[in-house]
């Protein structure tokens, strides 16, 4: 399976290009690395490639933060310089006077 280079970084704020959702990148894969549980609950006609890199986000949507993952295909970036309210954003990044996100010194994931 051919691999492309990630389009977002970590501590990039994204959006969904469907789902009204948006997070920062916390990790990586560079193609798809969950279980065929996962794969199979989506439905046939909007599973994406397997064959892109797919985010580890921490996300937020009008109601309530969560951790999501998603393919590169369905990911805008977010222009916003609206904060990430999700609660672990402090505990994993630094956020810049320009709003962006830097993985804090010594962070592991």
């Amino acid at each position: 399976m051919k691999t492309r280079s990630a389009k977002f970084g970590i501590g990039q704020v994204v959006r969904h290009r469907i789902y009204p959702f948006r997070g920062v990148v916390f990790d990586v894969d560079p193609s798809f690395d969950n279980t065929e549980e996962w794969w199979l609950a989506i439905p046939e006609g909007q599973r994406p490639a397997k064959d892109q890199p797919f985010y580890h986000l921490l996300a937020e949507n009008d109601e309530t933060e969560y951790i999501a993952y998603v393919s590169e295909q369905n990911l805008e970036p977010d222009f916003s310089q609206e904060p990430i309210r999700h609660p672990q954003v402090e505990e994993i990044f630094e956020r810049t006077a320009e709003g962006r996100y830097r993985m804090r010194h010594g962070f592991d994931h």
